[in-house]
């Protein structure tokens, strides 16, 4: 009998329970490691669960002929607290995503439109590389190196998506050049001529 009463209490307490569903992103306060404050139910709108910036190609015009279009919880509120971003790609021709990380996640690239020649390196140095076409999906592990080029003559696009609300970035040559490490340390650690690593600091605006 006490069994009987205590399983129907332990099931009118579940029923009960109370259940967040989501977190939409409250952008007026701070953010913090674990993502934006939630507005109050109340509050929310269908809307915060839409997001149509994707639609839009970017502004390719810049060094690297490429433009990123986030959606992550600061412009997409309804991805707060869900464990996943996204973002458009857009690459003009000759267009490239550098050699880059996401320390904080792995990533699926779709093909929208073009031709993407897509690799990441393994960390036992193993190269990966495809060209992939409208349709096709490829895959970059958490932490490993990888890029992204336009393999064809017209602009090419492509989503992507992490598992991750906050998947990280660190651009090879930005995190080499464009910081104050002095020229000597990075001379010493990459192998290469301080003519060459002081033009390189020139051009992506890193000093020392």
């Amino acid at each position: 009998m006490m069994r009987t009463i205590f399983l129907l209490s332990l099931l009118f307490a579940l029923s009960n329970a109370s259940v967040q569903d989501f977190c939409v992103a409250n952008l007026k306060r701070a953010e913090t490691p674990a993502g934006y404050p939630c507005i109050r139910p109340i509050h929310v709108k269908a809307t915060d669960f839409v997001f149509s910036g994707l639609g839009t190609p970017g502004n390719t015009t810049n060094i690297i002929n490429a433009a990123v279009t986030p959606a992550f919880a600061a412009q997409f509120p309804g991805l707060n607290g869900l464990g996943l971003s996204t973002a458009r790609l857009d690459l003009a021709p000759k267009g490239v995503i550098p050699m880059h990380t996401h320390p904080g996640a792995s990533e699926v690239l779709y093909v929208l439109s073009g031709s993407i020649t897509a690799g990441f390196v393994s960390s036992a140095n193993a190269v990966y590389v495809q060209t992939l076409k409208p349709g096709q999906v490829m895959i970059f592990p958490q932490g490993l190196l990888h890029f992204q080029i336009n393999a064809g003559k017209s602009s090419a696009a492509a989503v992507v998506t992490f598992n991750s609300a906050n998947p990280g970035l660190q651009i090879l040559d930005f995190a080499l050049f464009a910081n104050s490490l002095p020229t000597e340390l990075v001379v010493g650690t990459t192998f290469l001529d301080a003519t060459t690593v002081k033009k390189l600091k020139g051009v992506l605006g890193g000093t020392g």
